[in-house]
């Protein structure tokens, strides 16, 4: 029988560096709204993202002309064509573009992985396609949530929790004996039965609301939008993979082109 990969997950960027391993897959995750928002821009047709940390990069990529979608907490930046609204990348506006794009959160997680063996994105839209690639890829997995400033986020560790039990309850390739990788599972045993009553409990779901930036809430946690799984390679996040069949998505219906 072959060697079962690890499952580990980091709750947040102030724990990563007792996480990093460049030997392992990292899932960078953002529910609210980064990594949602990247999925839905390769959804529509984006050619590339190049994910940056700070906004004098972004300020730097805009006047060199690109297209640039910049915000802190979940403001959109004065100079930016547009925020990390899902809502925001629309077919007509991202189709055939590389975007630059800059997050409180999401963005500095993706830098900070970058070393690792391969980082992909993760989100509630892609789960299944995501856990068929990590299988297929056979190598040890570290789910990353992005958080809040270095602080815990219950909505990326319920992701976590639901991608670590899909990888380990749907495919015998995977053990845990990561506390987090527990604690996270846990956590989505709660909360699956009424996604969106628990995450009435989320701290960003209140600041979303604040600022009236909730509408895509339910978008967010909808499964199985789409089998396109954005990946880093080099200063770009880019996809040319897909699962071939919606309906089976186990590893042999994967169609690798990396």
């Amino acid at each position: 029988m072959a060697e079962k990969r690890k499952i580990e997950v980091c709750f947040s960027p102030a724990m990563y560096h007792s996480f990093h391993d460049d030997n392992s897959i990292i899932v960078i995750v953002d529910i609210l709204r980064a990594t949602t928002a990247m999925c839905t821009a390769f959804m529509n047709g984006a050619k590339s993202l190049i994910p940056v940390s700070t906004l004098e990069e972004a300020k730097e990529y805009k006047s060199k002309g690109y297209l640039v979608a910049a915000e802190r907490d979940g403001i959109v930046c004065d100079f930016a064509d547009f925020g990390n609204s899902p809502y925001n990348f629309q077919r007509e506006i991202v189709e055939g573009k590389t975007i630059v794009y800059s997050t409180t959160n999401g963005t500095q997680a993706i830098n900070m992985a970058k070393k690792a063996y391969k980082i992909l994105v993760g989100s509630f839209l892609n789960i299944s396609a995501l856990a068929s690639y990590i299988t297929y890829e056979n190598k040890d997995v570290i789910i990353f949530c992005s958080g809040w400033k270095d602080r815990f986020s219950l909505e990326d560790t319920l992701f976590a929790g639901a991608l670590a039990d899909k990888l380990l309850n749907n495919y015998n390739k995977f053990y845990t004996i990561c506390d987090s990788a527990i604690a996270a599972i846990d956590l989505w045993s709660i909360a699956r039965k009424d996604i969106m009553a628990y995450i009435e409990k989320a701290a960003q779901r209140h600041r979303l609301k604040q600022k009236k930036l909730d509408n895509v809430l339910e978008y967010c946690f909808s499964p199985d939008q789409t089998e396109l799984i954005p990946y880093l390679s080099g200063e770009k996040l880019v996809v040319n993979f897909y699962c071939e069949n919606n309906n089976n998505l186990s590893s042999k219906n994967i169609k690798i082109k990396l």
